[in-house]
């Protein structure tokens, strides 16, 4: 594998920027992914999707994810997944900054497609990732 098959961005939630776009750096082209930074007080448009379902996971602070018949509170490590075709606004209510990770896709997962190796001497075409157990942890620093 060559090194440019690989895309590495840093995530800069000091940048200023509401929203990092994250899909167009990395290359990916399956789903989309964008970094949220939100100051307190601020809230996004009332917005939905035709087609696409989000999941919204927490970095820092709380989001208070509003929706269509309610509202959900989500604070650092949890994450939601709001259907297609349901409104939904973020807001930050904290005190604090809100930095979250919002992704995004359409159509059907592709399942278990994963092939693994106990080594990297190991050759062959793989096994599925369950049958290959866990390595051993590295020695502690």
């Amino acid at each position: 594998m060559a090194d440019t098959d690989v895309q590495v961005v840093a995530l800069d939630p000091d940048g200023g920027e509401t929203f990092q776009p994250l899909r167009r750096q990395l290359g990916i082209t399956s789903f989309g992914m964008n970094l949220i930074t939100m100051r307190p007080g601020q809230r996004s448009r009332v917005h939905m999707h035709e087609r696409q379902e989000e999941a919204y996971l927490v970095l820092e602070g709380e989001l208070t994810l509003m929706l269509e018949g309610g509202e959900q509170a989500l604070s650092r490590w949890q994450v939601a997944r709001v259907p297609a075709e349901m409104r939904r606004q973020l807001l930050n209510r904290g005190p604090g900054r809100l930095v979250l990770l919002a992704l995004g896709g359409h159509g059907e997962h592709e399942g278990r497609d994963g092939k693994a190796w106990g080594s990297w001497e190991e050759g062959g075409e793989g096994r599925p990732p369950q049958e290959v157990p866990l390595p051993s942890d590295l020695p502690a620093a």
